[in-house]
């Protein structure tokens, strides 16, 4: 098992989460074979998320090899911000903290949703620990809820979560 996978859950994650697609999520909007910048640019839910991808020079990073887990906040997550906030982050001279932020949402493996409800937490991009909760039908990592799992891409996998994770 990677280094970065911790000791596992006993909860398994419900049917109807693991039933949730890609085709499902977005209208069957993903773009076959693309990458997880390309995925997420088809899918209008991720305009915010791609916009700061975009500002904090990432797109050529989230289209390489990977592999890549991204658990990308949709544009309401982003819209439960404290006013300003992304307005902030997306400004040249915020780059760093925006990276540091974005960093936060992905893990530098592929880990589908199926495996990630065995895990306690994940080690993400960042270097911080992300912790994984397993409630009865609700998976959480580090309080955000994962509302759709595995957007497939050429070079990994997305998971939908509702609100933005900020790190320490």
């Amino acid at each position: 098992m990677p280094s970065f996978l911790k000791a596992p859950l006993a909860a398994a994650l419900t049917a109807a989460v693991l039933a949730t697609s890609a085709f499902a999520y977005g209208g069957g909007k993903q773009k076959a074979g693309g990458t997880i910048v390309d995925v997420a640019a088809a899918n209008p839910d991720f305009s915010t998320l791609v916009t700061a991808v975009q500002a904090a020079g990432l797109v050529e990073a989230l289209s390489g090899p990977g592999p890549f887990t991204v658990f990308a906040p949709t544009n309401e997550a982003f819209a439960k911000l404290p006013p300003g906030t992304v307005e902030d982050l997306l400004k040249p001279e915020n780059r760093e903290k925006l990276v540091a932020v974005l960093s936060y949402h992905v893990v530098p493996a592929k880990v589908k949703a199926a495996d990630a409800v065995k895990l306690d937490e994940a080690t993400m991009l960042s270097g911080a620990t992300a912790d994984i909760r397993v409630e009865g039908s609700t998976v959480t990592i580090d309080g955000a809820t994962i509302t759709a799992t595995d957007l497939m891409a050429s070079n990994g996998v997305i998971h939908v979560i509702d609100r933005v994770m900020l790190p320490d």
